[in-house]
């Protein structure tokens, strides 16, 4: 059980790092496959940040700063859970 909750953090931080390499890329089509699938997915959690923190000279952290609490999250839920098993 750990191991699979383990893997669905380290699946959505690897789709939010995908996330952001592919905003870089001006003559990506957000509207196609599988491109939109990610999007959908990675923005939920990542407008939650983008309210809070606004860019900086047209550089956007909140993608930083959403990894980051997605880890510490993680850490938190993995050692809950290892306590209780």
């Amino acid at each position: 059980m750990l191991y699979g909750i383990n893997n669905i953090f380290n699946l959505y931080f690897f789709l939010i790092i995908l996330r952001i390499f592919l905003s870089w890329i001006p003559s990506i089509r957000w509207e196609n496959q599988p491109w939109r699938t990610i999007s959908d997915v990675t923005d939920i959690y990542l407008n939650l940040f983008r309210r809070i923190i606004p860019p900086f000279n047209g550089l956007d952290f909140s993608p930083i700063v959403a990894l980051i609490v997605l880890q510490i999250v993680q850490n938190i839920v993995i050692f809950v859970l290892a306590k209780l098993i």
